[in-house]
This record gives C-alpha cells, structure tokens and sequence, in this order.
C-alpha cells in the first residue's frame, strides 16, 4: 500500500462528510487535502481511541516530532509521506500541524471551557487551522480568503459540537461554555444524565444561533474571485448547514440520538455546489438574520 493509498483509506472508511468535498478536486489536489485530513484523523484518533491519558500524550508527542521530521524531509508514517509533495506547492507550513496537534492536546488536559474565547480557541486549534490548509491546497487570490476559511472551520466545529453532545459527555466532555449553561440554568448532570428538558433545548437554539453567525460571517469574508476554486469548502459549508438545519428541525435531541445526513444526500448537495458555483448557498448565507452575538 503506498503512502496515497493508506491515506484514500483512511478518509474513505471514516465516513465523513469532508470526503465528499474530495470528490470532485483535480488530482493533485485531491491527494493534497486527503492526506491533510488522514493527518487529522490520525491525532484525533489518538484521543478518542487511547484509554490511558498518559500513552495518548507520548503518541501525540511523537506525531510533533513526525511534524518536524517531515518538513526537514524525513517522514516516515505513510501519512506524513504523503503529505511531503504537497508541502511547497501549497504553502503548507509546520506552525499550522503543530497546532492542530496542540488542539489533541487540549482534549487530553480539560473537559469543560468557561466561557466562548475559551471554546473557539479551541475550535481553531482542531479547525480553523484545517480550514486555512484547505484554503491553501484549494488555492485562492485573495487573502482574505484565508480568513474565510478559518471562520468557516469554527462554523463547522461548532456545527460537530452541536451534533455531538450527547456522545461527547458519554466520553465525560461538555465543550458547551460552563457560563452558557449557567445563563440557561442547565447543569452539567442534565446532560451527563441525558436530560433534554425546555432549558437544554434553549441553549442549544443558542449554540446553533452561534453556528449560524459563524457560517454568515464565514461567507461574507468569501471574496467573488475565489469563489470557484473554494467549492470544496462551500460544499461542507452546505452539508454541514443542512445538517444543523435537521438537527434544529429534530428540537435537538443531540442528547440521545446521533442525527446524519444519508450519503446520497450529502453527495447531491456537493454536486449541487460544484455545478452552481456555491452562489445560491452563499446568497443564502447572505440573508440570514442572526442575532449579533
């Protein structure tokens, strides 16, 4: 199996949405971003897979020097391999990985954040930098491009938080901000115990109003001349969106169901994007109200 197809694997078995997205890039592209996200699998894994905090630290510690031993040109995981000849010709920086293995690292040393500043910090850590790598291997003009994508990725990390409740406090994790909770008086042993009461679907309308000023204030960042070369990010913009839309549509019962889109209709919403350009979503995004927040 060479270093492309360990990665092609990895991103296919995973099931994830960002697969979709894929699909429709030029090859070189396409190997680019598939190993960039068998990266992220692979940290992210040694998380969620490892019982013993202590054992995720070391394998997160050798991913860091793996990091460093790529880009002075001696990989040696297939992923790390893979992801050699698409260092230059994307831009693609050593800072950038190094914080999302940073972002592991915070899952390793707390469950809870106060308040929002802590949680997005988070979130750019495990997102916001991937969407700027994206961005990058996508290609783009403008730089406020770069900022695009970065705010779409806490958009969709926001969006997984959402999904995710339930099966994060079974993991014994609330990345909802302890002083939302407090403000919609929902304790942590309300969600811990799987309790979907008036007061917990409140905050959860909140977090989504939160999502979807993530996503309109994502979009508008999106510059006309970038547009096109950004469908791939455009398209989870869109999936993801649907999905928040299901979930509020649902009253949120993020607490004991896992809500997903089927892959056909995650692969007709990626089309829909590649054909039309993303211009319907983004004028979509464009008119949303959302409260500031």
């Amino acid at each position: 199996m060479t270093p492309d197809q360990y990665c092609q694997e990895k991103a296919a078995r995973s099931g994830s949405s960002f697969y979709y997205a894929f699909l429709f890039l030029p090859a070189q592209q396409r190997r680019a971003i598939t190993a960039v996200y068998a990266f992220c699998r692979e940290v992210d894994d040694v998380v969620d897979e490892c019982t013993d905090p202590s054992v995720a630290r070391i394998k997160l510690a050798w991913w860091g020097k793996e990091i460093n031993s790529l880009f002075e040109g001696r990989a040696e995981h297939p992923v790390a391999q893979a992801l050699q000849p698409h260092l230059s010709p994307f831009g693609l920086r050593e800072e950038q990985f190094q914080a999302i293995i940073d972002g592991m690292q915070m899952d390793l040393d707390q469950t809870r954040y106060m308040d929002w500043p802590g949680l997005r910090k988070y979130c750019w850590h495990v997102a916001g930098v991937v969407g700027q790598l994206s961005a990058q291997i996508f290609t783009y003009q403008n730089g406020e491009t770069l900022a695009y994508a970065e705010k779409l990725g806490l958009a969709l990390q926001m969006t997984n938080i959402i999904r995710d409740v339930g099966d994060d406090a079974r993991r014994g994790r609330i990345y909802l901000p302890i002083d939302d909770l407090q403000k919609h008086n929902v304790k942590a042993a309300d969600i811990l115990n799987n309790r979907e009461t008036d007061d917990f679907r409140a905050l959860m309308a909140f977090q989504t109003a939160r999502a979807r000023q993530l996503y309109q204030e994502a979009v508008q960042l999106l510059h006309e001349q970038d547009r096109r070369a950004q469908r791939p990010g455009l398209m989870m913009a869109a999936i993801y969106y649907t999905l928040l839309c299901e979930i509020e549509k649902d009253g949120w019962p993020v607490l004991t169901s896992h809500i997903s889109l089927t892959p056909l209709r995650k692969l007709m919403i990626a089309w829909k994007i590649w054909v039309g350009g993303g211009k319907g979503f983004i004028r979509k995004m464009r008119k949303l109200d959302v409260p500031q927040r």
